[in-house]
């Protein structure tokens, strides 16, 4: 199942405080970068976020969900509601993703 157009909206919306967030569509879902780095994505409408420190430390009882068969598990992100929490994860997330690859 394909994420819709209308949740990647809402969670860009939900997103919005922060700059240089950018989306790349990738078979169907969503592939969402923070400042060059992949921060997580929309798969089969669910936000979800790499697995770092903080994002462990910041949703201690958050569920580890596959975006897809065969990736690494994700952090399901619940508090999609509350832009000031979503800052601050991905603020807290950044130092701890890796650089993106050279291609």
């Amino acid at each position: 199942m394909a994420s819709s157009k209308e949740y990647l909206d809402f969670i860009l919306e939900q997103l919005s405080l922060l700059d240089d967030i950018k989306v790349r569509a990738m078979m169907g879902e969503y592939i969402i970068y923070y400042r060059g780095k992949v921060a997580g994505g929309i798969y089969d409408d669910r936000f979800l976020v790499k697995q770092t420190k903080s994002s462990l430390k910041l949703m201690p009882d958050a569920e580890l969900e596959l975006p897809y068969e065969g990736a690494k598990e994700m952090v399901m992100v619940d508090e999609v509601e509350n832009k000031e929490f979503l800052k601050k994860l991905f603020d807290a997330m950044y130092p701890e993703l890796p650089m993106p690859k050279k291609k």
